[in-house]
């Protein structure tokens, strides 16, 4: 019998066709439903290039740096939830590109880079643009591997599709000697692997329904990635049939409709100071798919590491991250799309004794996220008008994108998000993300209203993508806060040195010539009054376009202004 089987697979491999290991992987690819790659070209991995000459449905889009294209690799995966694929080059290319793999990792996006690597037999010598990829990437992605073998091509892309996407999802680098995509063999391919969301048990489902009806202040909290349409429609029929107040992690304001009544706020920089007192007073936590980190908690400060004084129900697709930094009453692993449709089997709570806590939140976000009148102390553009102009005007559709920056507490506070995956921005604040993932953005759906807001700083870590955007055909509207400084670390430097101001002053370009230089539409917007106009212009140009708001640099936060 051992003897048939060696006989079969010999006749099988006759069969198959002689390709090359740039063939075999883009076929791997295209069998796992990509339809989209992001890339800096590169000689390493000449053979994928050639193959995707062919590949169709396939396309590629070619940036200006690699940092742009993970970025873009991570919008997509917001974007769709399936894994974002970057290819780069060796050496430079790599470390260019972690940008956006750190970023994955910190935001839970399923993502594979895709790395060109010396040839096998000059390594250890140095050889030109040598890196160690497992080693460099072990602590920054979920999964980093080399390809020892043609043969395992398919193997191997499988495995890094399913693990981007399973548990917690996250980023897989997955680097690639010169001989396996040069080299020739007749390989098999394999299925698009099937991954399986972990589920809540029915008896911890019903602890949670016991929890839950014991409490007096409880709040929900949402976060983490994952969720669809049909989760976020579940859990909000959940929310509205008991009543319960609905508070989203540090940058996920999309998951819940902040018009709703049972909205309460966004944890992270720049939440409302009742909101977190409320956190604070909460007697049950009940939180779906976020991690609680640094920046939703207030440095581990409002749910108390490793006994929170709330009863916490922590409900998370990664084992690993149970009880990791919280000992919760009840952890449930489940995906929040597995969790979301058990929420809908739950036999109804009692009536709810919280009706006064949850409107009260609710009452208490409106007030934070409704402008005041404009400060005539205020010079330049009032950038809380220009959020509420946004909100109030775009479509329910729109994608915000933004990177790092003081200038985004203006855009999570006013900016009230009402569909899901139309909040792009990096919860590892990593600057420049904002334009990579609004041409991903643009590209992925060329019908949507796309913004990207940036700060002055933010804005030049990749201004050279508006030629990516005219290439391709991406059309989003850029908004440039310019103040002329690095205005976060300002902040931090006039409360920390008050008056000694160091490498925080930016002399810019002409940020309407530059953008104009790419083929952008372009505008310099000086008062508030004129930005409306200034806005129905940019989008109604047809191309990329800039806006440059001159701000004022004493206003360092909505509230707080420099003396």
């Amino acid at each position: 019998r051992g003897n048939h089987n060696v006989r079969s697979e010999a006749l099988m491999s006759d069969s198959l066709p002689q390709r090359n290991g740039g063939q075999i992987l883009v076929e791997a690819l295209r069998r796992n439903a990509v339809d989209t790659v992001y890339c800096i070209p590169g000689e390493s991995y000449l053979p994928v290039l050639d193959a995707l000459h062919d590949a169709d449905g396939i396309r590629t889009v070619v940036t200006r740096h690699e940092g742009a294209a993970s970025n873009m690799a991570d919008a997509y995966g917001k974007l769709t939830g399936r894994p974002g694929i970057c290819f780069v080059t060796r050496g430079p290319g790599a470390t260019h590109a972690a940008n956006g793999v750190h970023t994955a990792q910190q935001d839970s996006t399923p993502m594979i880079l895709f790395v060109g690597q010396v040839e096998s037999a000059f390594k250890g010598r140095e050889a030109f643009q040598e890196v160690d990829y497992v080693q460099m990437f072990s602590g920054l992605a979920k999964w980093a591997v080399e390809i020892d073998r043609i043969e395992r091509i398919p193997e191997i892309v499988g495995r890094a599709f399913s693990v981007a996407t399973s548990g917690r999802p996250g980023p897989v680098v997955v680097a690639l000697p010169e001989e396996i995509l040069f080299g020739f063999a007749q390989v098999a391919d394999a299925p698009e692997p099937r991954v399986l969301p972990g589920r809540p048990g029915a008896t911890a489902m019903a602890e949670l329904r016991e929890l839950l009806a014991n409490a007096r202040r409880p709040l929900l909290v949402l976060g983490g990635s994952g969720w669809d349409s049909a989760a976020r429609k579940r859990l909000g029929a959940f929310v509205e049939a008991n009543g319960l107040p609905v508070a989203t992690s540090f940058r996920r304001q999309d998951l819940f409709d902040n018009r709703d009544p049972h909205y309460a706020g966004q944890l992270g920089f720049g939440a409302a100071p009742a909101l977190l007192e409320r956190l604070r007073q909460a007697d049950l936590l009940l939180v779906v798919g976020a991690r609680l980190g640094e920046t939703p908690s207030a440095g581990y400060s409002l749910v108390r590491s490793p006994a929170p004084a709330q009863t916490l129900i922590h409900v998370h697709p990664d084992s690993a991250e149970l009880n990791r930094v919280y000992l919760a009453r009840l952890p449930i692993q489940a995906t929040p799309c597995a969790f979301a449709e058990a929420l809908a089997d739950l036999a109804p709570l009692p009536s709810s004794t919280w009706q006064d806590w949850r409107e009260a939140a609710h009452a208490d976000y409106l007030a934070y996220s409704t402008p005041a009148a404009s400060d005539p102390a205020v010079q330049g553009v009032d950038l809380a008008s220009v959020v509420a102009y946004l909100s109030e005007n775009l479509p329910d559709d729109a994608v915000i994108a933004n990177g790092a920056g003081n200038y985004a507490v203006w855009v999570h506070r006013f900016y009230r998000y009402r569909q899901a995956r139309t909040q792009l921005a990096p919860t590892n604040g990593a600057m420049g993300y904002g334009l990579p993932a609004a041409i991903a953005a643009s590209l992925r759906d060329p019908q949507r209203s796309v913004v990207c807001f940036a700060g002055d700083g933010c804005f030049m870590m990749y201004p050279q993508e508006l030629a990516t955007a005219a290439q391709f055909g991406a059309t989003p509207v850029v908004i440039v806060v310019n103040n002329g400084m690095l205005g976060t670390i300002r902040m931090h430097q006039e409360r920390e040195y008050p008056g000694r101001v160091s490498a925080t002053r930016l002399d810019n370009p002409d940020f309407v010539a530059l953008a104009r230089a790419f083929g952008a539409h372009a505008e310099r917007v000086e008062c508030s009054a004129d930005f409306p106009a200034a806005f129905r212009r940019a989008r109604e140009s047809g191309r990329p376009a800039l806006l440059e708001l001159l701000t004022d640099p004493r206003q360092i936060t909505p509230q707080a202004r420099l003396a």
